[in-house]
């Protein structure tokens, strides 16, 4: 085309000095132009014309020039940098002639920026990196700290469960000491039930507890048992006010006196401290109820009531008391009986000896039999001195045998019963406790006769005071200790009456039963 020369884009890098001919299309696949590049120039004056038809931007692709391929970046990639920059330059000089030089110039600035960049973006990366690292550092320490500290806290936990645990148990250890509810026992180490109303005996506590139970009934007849509102009024009367305020009164001190009746028929000693805490309770309530009106049990009645529940423990503990006390005295009754009956027996049997020896020793003495009236005698002497033994221990009571006894089937081998009987055969009284109470024969370790034997029984029986059984009766005659322990009293407070001791037991029935 006359006037106008063909200018293709750098960046196709066509052969120098290619035209293209009529009806040619840039391949679709090549870059772009840059913004504003003109294909076509107009030829400088005195220019050579150029040849060839300004090309459409759309349409088929020419076929691809002769003798070269297609663009220098295209060629083999594995020529280095510097190779496709110096070819670059010298197509570039060709090409534009003095402009190429600012090109190549350009380019490599472009170039050494993308370096700098490039280094820039690799140092941020390294140091977003480094930061990240050091982010999952202290994020693992951190972890690690707070799995030190919840290990901590979980000790410290546990630490305080056990020593909650630990009070907990004591606290249990402590409450089956006091005296404060139902289930507890009765006693303290001490022993002794505390009466609230010192009285000599059962008939004086039902008679107090008679004249207190007149005046309950007075306190109530005459209108002191419950308080109430005097001034209140129903729909604005006062007389139906009242009336409202005495009804509600016999409700509330009904069922006050219910709960004070119950408590008076379940009473037992030990549960004195849990029904009055509960009778008081009911107090409380009653007065909550009747807040209203003002109803409330009197401070007085109250106070009735609970004296009536304490005398009547204290008249149940003492009729035990009693009972146990006649049941001992008729025990010991017995004992006195059925030894007086074995002295008369034993009495009457020398009785008759004697009468048929002094028979004898006449019909001797007439026959002139001096040998045999000489041995009569000496037998007359033996039955005349025992009839005076059973005449001394029939005067004196505290003449009999103290004996040592132990059950190893029934109660261990660390108990023992030391008691006295003033029985001719003391092994009766032995049998007699052998009988359908306990599942063994007791076995005998000793018996020791002494003309003070409640003496020498009575101090037996202080030697191991610390060790009774029951604390708080102490006509049961049990002890925690062995026989071993027993001798070792009875040789330093018997001494020569201490003829022979067994420490160890027979249990010829409880070793059977085990056997079999």
């Amino acid at each position: 085309m006359s006037g106008f020369r063909f200018n293709p884009p750098p960046n196709w890098l066509l052969p120098e000095g290619w035209v293209p001919s009529d009806g040619w299309q840039p391949d679709p696949s090549w870059p772009p132009p840059p913004p504003g590049w003109q294909l076509w120039l107009a030829d400088p004056p005195g220019a050579a014309p150029v040849t060839g038809a300004i090309p459409h931007q759309h349409g088929p692709q020419p076929a691809a020039p002769v003798g070269r391929k297609w663009g220098w970046f295209g060629r083999n990639r594995r020529q280095s940098e510097a190779s496709e920059l110096e070819e670059l330059k010298a197509w570039i000089a060709q090409a534009h002639g003095a402009d190429a030089a600012q090109v190549a110039g350009l380019v490599h600035r472009t170039r050494h920026e993308a370096a700098v960049l490039l280094t820039q973006a690799r140092a941020q990366a390294e140091g977003i990196v480094e930061e990240a690292r050091q982010a999952v550092k202290d994020i693992k320490r951190e972890a690690k700290q707070v799995a030190k500290d919840a290990e901590t806290t979980r000790k410290e936990t546990e630490r305080q469960r056990s020593e909650i645990y630990q009070a907990e148990s004591r606290l249990t250890e402590l409450r089956a000491q006091i005296v404060t509810t139902d289930e507890t026992v009765l006693l303290q180490q001490a022993g002794i039930y505390a009466y609230r109303h010192q009285l000599h005996d059962a008939v004086a506590y039902r008679s107090r507890l008679d004249s207190l139970k007149a005046e309950i009934k007075d306190l109530a007849r005459n209108k002191q048992a419950v308080l109430a509102a005097t001034d209140w009024t129903v729909n604005g009367s006062a007389r139906e006010g009242r009336k409202m305020i005495r009804d509600f009164s016999k409700l509330m001190l009904r069922a006050y006196n219910a709960e004070a009746d119950y408590a008076v028929r379940t009473m037992r000693p030990h549960r004195l401290t849990s029904l009055v805490d509960r009778l008081y309770k009911s107090r409380e309530t009653i007065a909550k109820l009747g807040a209203t009106m003002h109803i409330r049990i009197s401070d007085a009645y109250h106070d009735a009531r609970v004296r009536e529940l304490q005398l009547t423990a204290d008249f149940l503990q003492k009729k035990d008391e009693e009972k146990e006390a006649q049941r001992e005295t008729r025990a010991r009754e017995r004992e006195e009986a059925a030894a007086q009956r074995e002295l008369d027996r034993e009495r009457e049997k020398l009785n008759k000896e004697l009468n048929h020896y002094e028979a004898a020793l006449e019909r001797l003495r007439s026959q002139g039999n001096h040998d045999a009236v000489r041995d009569m005698e000496s037998k007359l002497a033996e039955i005349q001195q025992a009839l005076q033994d059973v005449d001394a221990r029939a005067a004196n009571v505290r003449t009999g045998y103290v004996y040592v006894v132990s059950n190893i089937g029934a109660f261990g081998g660390s108990i023992v019963k030391i008691g006295m009987t003033r029985r001719l055969e003391p092994l009766d009284r032995v049998y007699e406790l052998s009988g359908a109470a306990v599942p063994f024969r007791f076995d005998v370790h000793a018996l020791i006769f002494s003309k003070d034997a409640v003496g020498l029984e009575t101090r037996l029986h202080q030697e191991f005071a610390d060790q009774r059984v029951n604390r708080v009766n102490s006509r049961k005659e049990f002890f925690y200790v062995t026989p071993t322990e027993v001798r070792t009293a009875l040789e330093r407070l018997a001494g020569e009456h201490l003829v022979e001791f067994s420490e160890t037991p027979q249990a010829l029935e409880w070793r059977a039963s085990k056997m079999g």
